[in-house]
Order: structure tokens, then sequence, then C-alpha cells
């Protein structure tokens, strides 16, 4: 069960965090990975300034593992390929795309993780400019990967597509209009394409995280995090793994007739819980 081998997945936002677990699970249940993102730990040119705080943060602190994570996979015995990837950017999507299907041959899994959360402020407050940046990142992104590998799936006649979503897009989010709006939106999204996709043996979900103890929710304010983990049913945050593992189940024929779902993985955050 759960074996992956032959499949060729890529995981988008994969430098740290949930993407860089999501990469890794997926290799240890066989299959060949191709990580992206804006920041790679050779790139000279740093980037990170276009896409906001958190990405600086990430980059002067050295908290970038996109490589590093290619070299764990291949010493998996598994292929692996890194990308600098902007997903807003239509036309370097199709071009990396194109570059995975020539290279590896295939494309069987995409697990579309790039994401912004440094948004953060009342309404009134919400920044205009970060309110498209979110859009375009975390909604239009998703939407630009799916369609540059649809055509891929769709010739094989199979493929799985995991989206990213967020209980901050199922239950809102205080000072979270921009990040949950778009969140809400990939779950809409995700339904969308599991209804086009299956008669193509395409099937396509949402993850719904809650409290997850990557770097970037471990730099946030310690009063509003014990909040939280207050907040969920476990009272405590839960860790990268337990989202890759319920990515790899998604991605395997066990779930074959999984499609249009949003799957929780919260600690009972969303329960009424006191």
């Amino acid at each position: 069960m759960f074996n992956l081998e032959g499949k060729v997945a890529l995981v988008t936002g994969g430098s740290r965090g949930l993407g860089r677990a999501d990469a890794l699970a997926l290799a240890k249940a066989g299959a060949d990975v191709v990580i992206t993102d804006i920041l790679l730990e050779s790139d000279q040119a740093d980037s990170s300034e276009k896409y906001g705080p958190l990405a600086q943060a990430m980059k002067s602190q050295g908290i970038v593992y996109t490589e590093q994570t290619a070299a764990e996979i291949e010493k998996m015995n598994r292929r692996a390929a890194v990308y600098k990837m902007d997903v807003t950017d239509r036309e370097q999507v199709r071009s990396v795309v194109a570059a995975v299907k020539d290279q590896f041959g295939r494309l069987d899994i995409l697990v579309n993780n790039a994401a912004t959360l440094d948004h953060v402020a009342a309404l009134e407050n919400q920044s205009d400019e970060f309110w498209d940046r979110d859009l375009q990142i975390n909604l239009t992104g998703v939407y630009n990967c799916s369609k540059a590998v649809w055509p891929i799936m769709k010739a094989q006649q199979w493929g799985r597509i995991i989206n990213m979503a967020s209980v901050a897009g199922t239950l809102g989010g205080f000072g979270q209009a921009s990040y949950s709006s778009t969140k809400a939106g990939v779950i809409g999204l995700t339904k969308s394409l599991a209804l086009e996709g299956a008669r193509y043996n395409i099937t396509a979900n949402a993850i719904v995280p809650g409290i997850i103890g990557t770097e970037a929710w471990k730099s946030g304010n310690p009063k509003m995090n014990e909040r939280m983990i207050a907040r969920t049913a476990f009272r405590r945050p839960g860790e990268p793994e337990d989202i890759a593992h319920a990515i790899v189940f998604l991605a395997t024929e066990e779930a074959k007739y999984i499609t249009g779902i949003e799957l929780n993985v919260s600690g009972g955050i969303e329960l009424f819980t006191f």
C-alpha cells in the first residue's frame, strides 16, 4: 500500500516547512520529486524582497533547504530536480513543467503548496498591494500550475492534484482577509478541477491544515500561538509530517475514488473546544 514508485511529483514552495516535508514523504513512498521555489540556496539573486517580509526573513536566516531537500531525496535512490519558479509567472510555470516532462518523461502528482502567510491586519489596515500579491500567489498560482500540468495528466489518463488550503479558508481569520479569501478560493477551484478531471482519471483534493509547527509559525507572536493551540482539541500544534502523510495517501492508487474533498488535518481546531 501507498507505493508511488514510477510516479513523478512536483511540489511548489518546497524550500522549507510543509513543502519540504511533502517532498521528502513523497520520495519515501517511492516517487521521483521535483521541487520548485523562489528561494534556492545557491541563487545569488535575492528576489525575496519582491515577495514580502516572510520570504526576506527566511532568506536572511538561512531557512532555505530547496537544494538540500533534493540531495536528501537522491540519497533515497530517487530522482530529484530543483527549479527556481515563481507561480505567478505563467510563462515560467509552463517552461518548468515542460522541462520536467522532458527530463522525467511524465508528471503524475502536483502539490500546490506555494503561498504567502505574512499579511495580517484589520480590514481598514489591509495593504492593497499585499491583497493583490496574495491573490496572485495563493490562488492564481494554484490555477497557473494546475493548468500547466493538466494536458500532461489528461494524456496519461492519470493524475493527482493536491492543493493546500487552510482552516482560515473554512473558518475565516481575524486580520487575515486576503489569506482567508484566497484559501477559500483554493477550495472552490479544487472542486471544479475534481469535476473536470474525473473523466480523465485525475483527482483533485484540498488539504485543510490547522496550526502546524513550521518555521514560519514558530516565528510568530508567542501569545497568539498559545491562543491558537488552546483552540485545538489536541492542545498542541501539528507537525509538517502530519500534512505530508495525508498528501501521500491522496496521491496513491488507494485514494482513486476520493476527489473534490476538503481534508481537515487540523487537530480539531474547527470543533467547538472549550
